[in-house]
Parts: C-alpha cells; sequence; structure tokens
C-alpha cells in the first residue's frame, strides 16, 4: 500500500456537514478498491479538500471519488513520512 494526497477545487462554501457526507461516501466504498481513507480537510474559503489515503495505487484512490461523485483534481504519491 502507498500513501496519496488528493485534492479538490471548487467546493468553495462548503460546510463541516458537506465534508463529512462526503467522507462518509467514500468511507462506504472505499473497501471494494482497497482504499483506506484516514482524514480529510477542507477549506471553505478557497473550496480546496484535501484527502489522505492509504491506496494501491492513485487509480483506485480516483475510482472511490468518482462513483461517491466528488472526482479528485489532483492526486500525489507522498513517499515519505516523518
Amino acid at each position: 500500500m502507498a500513501t496519496f494526497m488528493d485534492v479538490h477545487h471548487g467546493m468553495n462554501g462548503i460546510t463541516a456537514d458537506q465534508l463529512a457526507a462526503a467522507h462518509r461516501a467514500d468511507l462506504a466504498i472505499q473497501a471494494e478498491e482497497h482504499v483506506n481513507f484516514k482524514q480529510v480537510w477542507g477549506d471553505p474559503e478557497t473550496g480546496t479538500v484535501y484527502c489522505l489515503s492509504d491506496a494501491p495505487s492513485k487509480e483506485a484512490v480516483q475510482r472511490v471519488h468518482d462513483r461517491a461523485g466528488h472526482r479528485a483534481d489532483e492526486i500525489h504519491h507522498v513517499p515519505l513520512t516523518a
């Protein structure tokens, strides 16, 4: 498994409840793609949302987001942590 940080743009005005609902949608189907979404952050002012996950590939992360209805604009492999 690898770690990924994905970024969603254009979610201006997102509320805490909307962020939690989007995260729950990912969690509901993540196992089907062998993805584990660990954390999500959002900034309503900039409309940027970040998701941290462990997954077999970027494509698996995107498939979950696509199916949940919020395609990621960027997905970055995070090879190092401290």
